[in-house]
């Protein structure tokens, strides 16, 4: 006797199939009915859930962003004069949040090589929000005198720069480090290079 699903769960499905054939195909480069046999569903129901590839995308976008989370996680240090706390809970929530589901990564470098409207909306959900946030923090701490006249934006670019470079080397280019370099030593080296900089 087969075990019906429910409708939530069907669209969980389809989903998680789509992330998975979008990261490693592309947007333009993924039929629906791909996707459909991926979910274990008819194409007609994919459409039922989603009426448009975009509207699909749209989903995967708001199932796979975890900003807000990230964004939570480090919170609570910002009035704490801590940077160096603060950074490396950042760039240790990012690296393994990735490690942990790299489809992320995979689509966001697809939707801006494929050039398509959707990739703006990608940018600001996962990309743009964490730059802000570390822009506002960096002025603040300028503004304090721990951390030396730099252009905010500027200096939160390098940072998240370290962090990604690590990541696309670790998954795309499947790098390993050296056994010796866990993710903590990895983050603790990106931390206090950055602050070495940048301390005033």
């Amino acid at each position: 006797m087969a075990i019906r699903t429910s409708g939530h769960e069907r669209r969980r499905l389809i989903v998680e199939a789509a992330a998975a054939l979008f990261s490693r195909q592309g947007f333009n480069g993924t039929t629906t009915r791909e996707v459909a046999k991926a979910a274990g569903v008819s194409e007609a129901t994919v459409f039922k859930h989603f009426a448009t590839k975009e509207e699909l995308y749209r989903a995967i976008i708001e199932a796979k962003s975890q900003t807000q989370k990230l964004l939570e996680a480090v919170g609570p240090l910002v009035d704490a004069g801590d940077e160096a706390g603060l950074l490396k809970i950042l760039a240790r929530e990012m690296i393994t949040r990735t490690l942990a589901d790299p489809t992320l990564m995979r689509l966001l470098l697809f939707s801006a090589l494929e050039g398509h409207a959707l990739s703006e909306l990608f940018f600001r959900r996962r990309m743009q929000a964490v730059d802000e946030f570390l822009s506002e923090y960096i002025a603040q701490r300028i503004a304090a005198g721990t951390i030396r006249r730099v252009d905010p934006a500027q200096a939160a670019w390098n940072f998240i720069g370290m962090v990604v470079q690590y990541l696309l080397l670790r998954e795309l280019f499947q790098q390993k480090a050296p056994p010796h370099i866990t993710v903590e030593q990895a983050v603790d080296d990106i931390v206090t290079t950055f602050l070495q900089g940048v301390r005033a």
